[in-house]
């Protein structure tokens, strides 16, 4: 035994005892005589004091030590109420060096989120020592396992898929690799279990679940490493979109509450239905810890001899800037014109009456109409948004964020979710005017078959649903397509022939037609849940060895260059 405790361990009820601790060399302090040192470990930091300077000889911080000593009281003006071993000392009788250290460190351990992430990645063994990304990375290991419980508590079945697969179009890049048995031929890194979870239904696996590892050739985002995530990800046969959600709710639920003292909102989580979310919130993942709600005034708009909103969506927020200067106004023109705004009108309710730029082309009646129509109080302020369809909805929810994050209203002592259910089935591609999937072609649209046959695809929704965390989309899922001639019309419509269909989804398209039973599910996002618990803005503070923004690992050096060798013997040429 290299050690007979760990450093966080000792107690005053260890006084006179010998004890052997081991660790990373934390930092050294020269008083005069006597050296104290903090030695730790992943359990937390011990004082060690040492009367022989001789026994610290070549000893650097971050150098791995074993030390030997006896357990003593500290004097009462030297505790240290902030950690645990603050009230003894290990005085120092012999030590040995397990790991010695460079004596110059690229950065300071408890130092390095202050750090260029570029050197943090390259040195990641030592930014992995700072305790706050270590916490992090136990954080991490503790919701897994607690998902994975949780999962098999509720009946739920784990079950390992393929790496190695077919390269299949389901939304971003495919990382490709070469068969060298199959001259020509490539294998493909899964973006998703999407088609081999659905097989499992179909063979009769009821509750499968997977903590997956997922590969997409896509950019880096804060909430997004590029390469690889990990998602919960789980199917259900013989259930509806509400079976799916009911399990989603329960087990985030009971995660975020243990593993976070902030308020979560409890289920059954609020159902926002895409136009709803788009209207009120402006985009797709409403943040619900902002309790502003966006009106729309189009219809109230046609009657106003106004002609910067003639003709267009008009979209309106109240917000209580009462205690508000002239610079915030200013600061919120200046915001909007950077998102691409042409302007943001405004008026405020002062004394009973409107003041602002667009008051003068309000009648009486129209102002007590927004009055009443908006919920406007004393002292409040409603601000106008409009633009071109689409564009108008997108601003609105930049401009809401914005008054949310200035005005200090978002509550970021909460958790909020909520479910955003009915997506359109289809869009149309603005370059090439095509229809084409949304979300997921592997969708059941509703309606069934009679809806693509009879509706303008444009209006039909599909059972897609996302469940976003406080303005985080954790995860997309759906109600699955199972009826080949449904799935060969939902094709159809995209624009794919049923030969197409064969060619690139055969296996599942084929496993459909010996019997498949009703299927849904979804995949919540493992990366962004513990990056969301742990209060971290960048997804890669939770990731052990992530890849850089550039999608590089700058730790092992890839992507790197392969030999002449290895490329022939998978038969592959460098262009």
């Amino acid at each position: 035994m290299l050690r007979t405790h760990i450093c966080n361990e000792l107690r005053t009820g260890h006084i006179g005892e010998k004890a052997t601790l081991a660790g990373w060399v934390d930092t050294i302090r020269d008083h005069g005589g006597v050296k104290f040192l903090d030695l730790r470990d992943e359990s937390g930091v011990t004082q060690v004091v040492f009367h022989d300077d001789a026994l610290l000889d070549g000893v650097n911080r971050e150098t791995v030590i074993a030390v030997t000593g006896v357990v003593e009281a500290r004097d009462e003006e030297n505790v240290n109420p902030k950690i645990d071993t603050g009230m003894i000392d290990l005085r120092a009788e012999s030590i040995t060096v397990l790991g010695p250290s460079r004596s110059v460190l690229p950065f300071e351990v408890r130092e390095s989120t202050d750090t260029r992430e570029e050197v943090r990645l390259k040195y990641r063994f030592l930014d992995l020592r700072n305790p706050d990304i270590h916490k992090n990375i136990v954080l991490r290991a503790q919701v897994i396992s607690f998902l994975r419980r949780r999962m098999e508590e509720l009946g739920f079945l784990e079950i390992q898929t393929p790496i190695l697969t077919a390269s299949s179009p389901e939304g971003a890049r495919d990382y490709l690799v070469p068969s060298r048995k199959h001259k020509g031929k490539f294998y493909a890194l899964p973006q998703a279990p999407q088609q081999f979870k659905q097989m499992l239904m179909v063979s009769g696996f009821e509750k499968y679940f997977q903590v997956a590892p997922c590969f997409r050739d896509e950019d880096a985002r804060g909430d997004r490493s590029p390469g690889e995530f990990y998602q919960l990800d789980f199917e259900m046969a013989f259930a509806e979109q509400e079976d799916v959600l009911t399990v989603a709710e329960t087990v985030l639920y009971d995660t975020f509450t243990k593993f976070s003292d902030k308020r979560v909102s409890k289920p059954p989580f609020r159902r926002i239905t895409y136009a709803e979310a788009m209207l009120h919130y402006g985009c797709d993942k409403p943040d619900l810890r902002n309790p502003l709600v966006i009106c729309d005034l189009t219809d109230f708009f046609r009657g106003v001899e106004f002609a910067a909103f003639k003709n267009k969506p008009v979209r309106g927020i109240v917000a209580d800037c009462s205690g508000c200067t002239r610079s915030f106004f200013e600061n919120s023109l200046k915001y909007a014109t950077s998102i691409g705004m042409k302007g943001l009108g405004y008026i405020t309710l002062s004394e009973g009456n409107f003041k602002g730029p667009i008051e003068k082309f309000l009648s009486e009646e129209q102002k007590k109409y927004l009055i009443g129509h908006c919920d406007i109080k004393e002292g409040q302020t409603l601000f106008f948004i409009s633009d071109a369809p689409g564009a108008a909805d997108r601003f609105a929810g930049l401009i809401r964020t914005w008054l949310g994050e200035n005005l200090n209203i978002i509550d970021t002592d909460a958790f909020e979710f909520c479910f955003v259910v009915d997506f359109p089935m289809y869009e149309r591609d603005p370059e090439t005017n095509a229809v084409g999937f949304t979300h997921n072609p592997f969708s059941m649209p509703q309606g069934g078959l009679e809806a693509l046959e009879t509706k303008n695809p444009l209006e039909i929704v599909a059972y897609q649903y996302d469940v976003v965390c406080s303005g985080v989309e954790l995860s997309s899922g759906a109600v699955r397509n199972h009826s080949p001639e449904i799935m060969k019309k939902a094709f159809a419509i995209a624009g794919y022939s049923e030969e197409v269909l064969e060619e690139r989804f055969g296996a599942l398209y084929t496993a459909f037609q010996y019997g498949a039973p009703p299927h849904a599910g979804m995949a919540p996002g493992i990366d962004r849940m513990v990056m969301l618990l742990a209060g971290e803005e960048t997804i890669r503070d939770v990731i052990a060895f992530p890849l850089n923004g550039n999608a590089q690992d700058l730790l092992m050096g890839a992507p790197c260059e392969v030999t002449e060798h290895q490329l022939r013997e998978v038969h592959v040429k460098i262009r």
